[in-house]
């Protein structure tokens, strides 16, 4: 499962916990601006706007997970399982295969307002990428430096949600998590009153009390509770060290650590990586399961007017600085 968030100080960012119980070999992947997307709609895109994010490189396709553009537009896609229903090929509709949603989105459009534009005439349609890499059931968070949407495909047709939270996980719908936000409206950053009743002399006796019942499990749906509480109530100064740092603290409020979620075997998940898009600066950072240092891919550095995809493996051994 995963969770993926959207956070604003002086500069916007943007990023994910990737959860699941095995990975591919993902990389940071930088696609320039002269990459040819030749998507299986036949039509082909050779001039567009660059992207970074993680992605696995396969036949020299990036599949990526989570990407920003040079203008500032992030996406991300995470596990919907039972949930996405994918459709047929409509020949009135730009058919878009799951894996290329990402791409298809992020070459194109610079704000969300040119989103909707191209979701108003998208099916995304049932096609894999190949027989051994088979469609992943999906629900998307897209969000620019302003707000953020949510896009699904269900049995009922395409949804499109706004999002005031900024936030993202897996299972139920989305309007079914921004419900069952009303369930935790008492939680507080403020020490609690006694409101259980005036014949009692209740009193608070530690720190933290006013969000007792802030969920503290792993699923799907009190991961969403927890990362909007802890995100809305988040402060931090404006600085670059003080903006990833707090997100990537957001996201470890809700990351998930071996040997707790049993997907059966030997098999656990785990959160595979967590990254941090500043939206602004074009830098993609991240952290892995093995490594907590912060990691920068900064895809100024390259040559975005190029045609070739350019791809950093992830440093996954624990980096510890010696003090003494």
């Amino acid at each position: 499962m995963c969770t993926a968030i959207t956070y604003n100080t002086k500069d916007h960012y943007f990023g994910r916990n990737l959860d699941l119980e095995y990975s591919y070999k993902e990389s940071v992947t930088i696609t320039p601006r002269n990459y040819s997307f030749n998507f299986r709609n036949g039509k082909t895109i050779k001039e567009h706007y660059a992207l970074i994010g993680i992605a696995y490189v396969a036949d020299g396709y990036p599949l990526y997970y989570d990407a920003i553009n040079e203008k500032g537009l992030g996406m991300a896609g995470l596990n919907f399982p039972t949930n996405a229903d994918y459709k047929m090929e409509q020949s009135d509709k730009d058919n878009i295969a799951p894996f290329e949603f990402i791409p298809w989105i992020l070459t194109q459009c610079a704000n969300l307002q040119e989103v909707k534009v191209l979701l108003d005439r998208i099916n995304i349609a049932k096609i894999n990428f190949s027989d051994n890499l088979p469609a992943s059931p999906l629900h998307w968070i897209i969000a620019d430096k302003e707000k953020a949407i949510t896009v699904e495909c269900v049995k009922e047709g395409l949804k499109i949600y706004d999002n005031p939270v900024g936030v993202l996980t897996n299972n139920p719908t989305f309007d079914i998590h921004m419900f069952n936000l009303n369930n935790y409206m008492n939680l507080s950053i403020e020490p609690p009153c006694n409101n259980f009743s005036k014949k009692l002399d209740l009193v608070t006796y530690s720190r933290g009390m006013g969000a007792l019942g802030l969920p503290g499990d792993l699923s799907s749906a009190s991961r969403f509770v927890k990362a909007t509480f802890t995100k809305m109530n988040s402060l931090s100064g404006d600085s670059e060290s003080e903006s990833i740092s707090q997100f990537f603290h957001i996201l470890g409020s809700v990351d998930q650590q071996r040997g707790c979620v049993h997907m059966g075997d030997d098999k656990y998940e785990i959160t595979i990586y967590s990254s941090c898009c500043n939206m602004d600066k074009g830098i993609y950072y991240y952290t892995t399961y093995e490594n907590s240092q912060i990691t920068a891919v900064d895809m100024y550095r390259e040559n975005l007017d190029a045609s070739e995809l350019v791809s950093y493996d992830l440093i996954k051994g624990q980096q510890i600085l010696q003090q003494n």
